[in-house]
């Protein structure tokens, strides 16, 4: 018997409820390779499964969790075997297929990535998705022609998981890092992880008539979409990229194509979900070398399974600062 969070559906009232259950190995889903899962996290996507599924569970019962690390128990595949760490992001787990709010997981082999070295199962958990698709973000904009002293980086819902990664990693790639907050308190917060400008959200949340500003950033990492993200592509930087992350405010794009006519202007969309293995490679070696382990720890609250109820409505209301690590065993 293991641990699991549980989602059910009432099908008469369509509402659904979150518990901690105890389940077997034997309900678990089918796949090549079983885990001793070690530690998760909390992102939008698991606050959206844990309560309503937000059109992104079709069966019930779920067991939600999109990331997961932990210990290999047993493998059907000969890329893995049982001791072997591995790191799981995307693929629709915990979404479509049983996820890591269990104590126990079972998926499909082609979906881990080994855990690299320098990096343990709770510092990945750290990451998450959140801090993968934050390392992917720089990437591309590395990718792009991005370098340090090319001026300031601009990275938009700042104080989240994906903000708060990717600030830390430019300004440890030497990047001078302006934060975007709505929430004044976490001024302090984005200037301990290396962010050397706060900017207010609403200097930066609304449309303009005028297409094009003064070319201000350099780079962008976007997670809030919507009117902010058509304002910053008028201010970037001739030939500058911005590397489009999330939608926090909103899936339109009431912009122009002017700043991509007149300055050469990049948007660079970043999927986390379907990232071929090669890149999922890439990135989580690259998260080992490059991100501040001590300021990757600045940015953790831990969890239990007995918390993620509560948690997931609040990463929905914008309520959560950080990465939150979920400890399944405690």
């Amino acid at each position: 018997m293991f641990k699991a969070l549980v989602v059910n559906k009432d099908e008469e009232s369509g509402k659904t409820s979150a518990a901690v259950e105890e389940m077997t190995v034997a309900q678990l889903p089918a796949g090549d390779v079983t885990v001793a899962v070690e530690f998760s996290t909390v992102n939008y996507k698991d606050g959206l499964c844990i309560g309503p599924g937000g059109g992104l569970v079709r069966n019930y019962p779920h067991v939600p969790g999109i990331d997961f690390a932990g210990t290999v128990e047993a493998s059907d595949d000969d890329r893995y075997k049982p001791g072997d760490k591995v790191v799981l992001t995307g693929w629709r787990v915990g979404e479509m297929h049983w996820g890591g709010y269990a104590q126990k997981a079972r998926v499909k082999a082609d979906w881990l990535v080994p855990l690299p070295e320098g990096l343990d199962t709770r510092a990945a958990m750290a990451v998450g998705t959140a801090g993968f698709t934050a390392m992917l973000s720089v990437m591309a904009l590395e990718d792009h022609g991005l370098k340090p002293g090319d001026g300031p980086v601009l990275v938009t819902g700042a104080a989240g998981g994906v903000g708060s990664v990717a600030v830390a990693l430019l300004a440890a790639l030497g990047h001078e890092v302006a934060g975007v907050t709505g929430r004044p308190e976490t001024a302090n917060y984005l200037n301990s992880l290396g962010a050397s400008q706060i900017v207010a959200r609403e200097e930066i949340n609304e449309t303009v008539k005028r297409p094009l500003e003064a070319e201000t950033w350099a780079g962008c990492v976007d997670a809030v979409g919507g009117a902010m993200l058509a304002r910053v592509l008028g201010q970037m930087k001739y030939g500058a990229s911005v590397a489009a992350v999330g939608l926090a405010g909103g899936a339109g794009l009431p912009a122009t194509v002017i700043p991509f006519l007149l300055r050469g202007v990049n948007l660079l969309g970043i999927d986390s979900v379907m990232q071929p293995y090669e890149n999922r490679v890439r990135a989580w070696q690259r998260i080992a070398s490059d991100l501040p382990m001590d300021k990757l720890e600045a940015m953790v609250m831990l969890a239990t399974l007995d918390d993620l109820p509560k948690l997931g409505g609040d990463i929905l209301k914008g309520q959560i600062k950080g990465r939150v690590v979920v400890d399944v065993n405690a």
